[in-house]
């Protein structure tokens, strides 16, 4: 089972490229980022921790470009994955972000991992012409016409709200498939998407019984004739040997851990502790 972690990045603290280069040192495997473009002020979308329009945390406001924060990671890294928990595809042209995409797995030798989510702030996505009501329709076009960019010499692509004519787009990514992980609620609607459309499934911090939430998926995703087994990755988990041991028995491939929002000494300090108890040996990894 892998380790990660994930930096819930601002304008302020620890820099993202500070941040991978401490945990690629611990001996941790990958490097996640998250993604806003923006906040509406009024909104009706309630969060999901909070359950109505207030904001748990002030990053929300403050988050950083995924790509970019993953771009200068990349440039002081050679081993760590770089992926995103989650990105929003469809706030983006996704024609320019298959280009983007492709351009950090050139340029970081084939390290990323595309974390995506449905979107719970459909205010935000309704600035981005994105209807709440048809957004996981959305994002599959999006994934699907991204992954024509990316493997086809000649691409194009003809959905409800993506189409384009055949076009060439290089550089093609490193990977031959970029792996694409589900940051959703673990429900039967979510694990039926995933097996359609996506490599595997991230879970949130409400989710419960993990364990037997992944076994359901890989029911799923058996019965969608999927070959091999899904990527299942855990966010928030405790870090103690005993719930460590469980989720690797149930199928849980990652676990990712929150960096805290304190001085960049302070994330260091904390990150050789983690590792420490995780039984990480620095750059080994």
């Amino acid at each position: 089972m892998r380790h990660g972690i994930v930096l819930f990045t601002s304008d302020r603290g620890i820099t993202p490229a500070a941040a991978a280069r401490a945990a690629e040192a611990a001996g941790f495997d990958a490097f996640h980022v998250p993604e806003h473009t923006h906040i509406p002020v009024k909104r009706e979308a309630p969060h999901p921790r909070t359950g109505d329009s207030s904001l748990p945390d002030d990053r929300y406001l403050r988050t950083l470009d995924p790509w970019v924060a993953l771009a200068t990671a990349a440039s002081v890294t050679t081993r760590i994955r770089l992926a995103t928990a989650v990105a929003l595809p469809v706030e983006s042209d996704p024609i320019t972000l298959a280009k983007t995409i492709a351009s950090l797995d050139h340029l970081s030798a084939g390290r990323v991992t595309l974390g995506v989510g449905f979107g719970w702030n459909v205010d935000e996505l309704a600035d981005h012409g994105v209807p709440g009501g048809k957004r996981r329709t959305v994002l599959r076009e999006y994934l699907e016409a991204m992954r024509a960019l990316w493997t086809d010499d000649e691409a194009s692509y003809a959905g409800e709200f993506v189409s384009f004519g055949a076009s060439w787009a290089w550089p093609k990514p490193v990977q031959a498939h970029i792996p694409v992980i589900v940051g959703a609620g673990g429900t039967e609607k979510t694990f039926r998407w995933i097996a359609k459309s996506a490599d595997g499934w991230l879970t949130t911090p409400g989710d419960t019984d993990i364990e037997d939430k992944a076994r359901r998926l890989r029911e799923i995703w058996r019965e969608a004739g999927r070959a091999g087994e899904p990527e299942i990755s855990a966010l928030g988990v405790r870090p103690d040997p005993g719930n460590l041991a469980a989720l690797e028995a149930a199928g849980v491939t990652e676990t990712i851990f929150g960096l805290p929002d304190r001085s960049p000494g302070e994330v260091e300090a904390w990150l050789q502790r983690l590792a420490g108890k995780l039984g990480l040996s620095a750059g080994s990894r």
